[in-house]
């Protein structure tokens, strides 16, 4: 067993963590990444005029109701504790998100109770009893003015198009709260490592089995110089596109410095279509156990994927679930050695969270398979 050798495609939290699982094990394992740095979007690094830790490619907060994962994550880094509360600034003024009690009393001029609510909204909201995309589902739950506000112009920004044409699953996990709960996450364990993503990744590649290799580049053709290869990145890519690129939204920043506080929050949404960006972010504020009397400040925009963009966001319009089955027809149908897993190998959106517990279940039925000498499924997606 401790002779085989194995590939892993990028650097992520995917990656690294079934790097870790088959060192473990005694394997031999190469982890290549085509970037210069590990922990794939979630890097971070300090900033060089100010020393705040920056999230490279927009903010992660590490939120979670697995305990197991939890554990995983902490015995790699500290992580402090760390509740994200979102501001929305829109036309009519600026307010908490999620959308709460306070957001709504405040947006109406009102002051509901927490069981008036529902009943307020339903005097609010459009009668839509099957909504067929995103616009529908907001207005049969949320009304024109909330949805218009808070809705309809970032929409159209985050996605490039009309919220007519998004399907109407993307707001369902938005929540709305009936009290004064203004955490944007329900999970039970919430935070944000102390020495930032990259060093806890760095930590979950550091073993004696494990050969990092940067600024590598990943051909088909290394697949016979292993037993078997595990494959983050895009599934469409690995193929060379050959029936098409999927479609996925990307972002970049505009990065600006400044003395003293900002904005005073971490996070602002901006919820005006003719406010170009769709949020800002100012760094220091994700890290409150530090003190920095300057700040660093970065606007976010949404655009198309194009060729050398990293992709973020997959749009999994109907013509692009259309290409995926293709793309999964030609893996169930191949004898490569090739596993394909996480968010863009399998095109989907995926927490950080749900990547790290799906990453620790296919090193585990992957370990089980050789051991007992099964035929691994390939692709892992639940």
């Amino acid at each position: 067993m401790e002779n085989k050798k194995y590939l892993v495609v990028g650097a992520g939290f995917s990656g690294a963590v079934i790097s870790r699982k088959l060192a473990e094990k005694g394997f031999n394992v190469i982890c290549i990444d085509k970037r210069n740095h590990i922990a794939g979007n979630c890097h971070t690094e300090r900033h060089k005029l100010t020393n705040i830790m920056v999230h490279k490619y927009g903010p992660h907060i590490f939120n979670t109701n697995n305990k197991d994962v939890w554990d995983f994550v902490n015995s790699y880094g500290e992580l402090m504790p760390y509740k994200n509360k979102v501001i929305a600034n829109t036309e009519r003024g600026v307010f908490s998100l999620p959308m709460n009690l306070l957001t709504i009393n405040q947006f109406f001029k009102v002051k509901l109770k927490p069981n008036e609510v529902e009943g307020f909204l339903k005097s609010k909201i459009v009668d839509i009893k099957e909504p067929k995309n995103f616009e529908e589902q907001a207005l049969s739950m949320l009304g024109n003015e909330l949805y218009y506000n808070f809705f309809h112009g970032y929409t159209k920004k985050q996605w490039g198009c009309d919220p007519k044409e998004l399907p109407a699953s993307i707001l369902k996990r938005l929540p709305v709260r009936f009290n004064y709960n203004d955490n944007y996450y329900n999970s039970k364990y919430q935070g944000i490592p102390k020495d930032g993503y990259t060093a806890m990744v760095g930590n979950i590649l550091n073993h004696d089995n494990i050969q990092l290799e940067l600024e590598k580049e990943y051909t088909r053709s290394m697949n016979q110089d292993f037993d078997h290869v595990f494959y983050t990145g895009p599934i469409d890519g690995y193929f060379d596109n050959k029936y098409g690129r999927l479609g996925y939204r990307t972002v970049y920043f505009k990065e600006e410095s400044f003395k003293g506080d900002y904005q005073g929050n971490a996070v602002i949404n901006y919820c005006e279509e003719n406010v170009k960006y769709t949020r800002v972010h100012e760094h220091k504020h994700f890290a409150p156990w530090e003190n920095h009397d300057d700040t660093v400040v970065l606007k976010e925009f949404s655009k198309e994927t194009e060729q050398n963009d990293d992709p973020y966001y997959p749009k999994r319009l109907p013509a692009d679930l259309k290409l995926l089955r293709l793309y999964k027809n030609e893996i169930d149908n191949s004898n490569s050695n090739v596993s394909f897993v996480g968010r863009l190998a399998t095109y989907r959106y995926l927490d950080m969270d749900k990547v790290i517990e799906e990453a620790l279940e296919y090193a585990n039925y992957f370990i089980e398979c050789i051991d007992s000498q099964k035929r691994v499924d390939k692709l892992f997606s639940k």
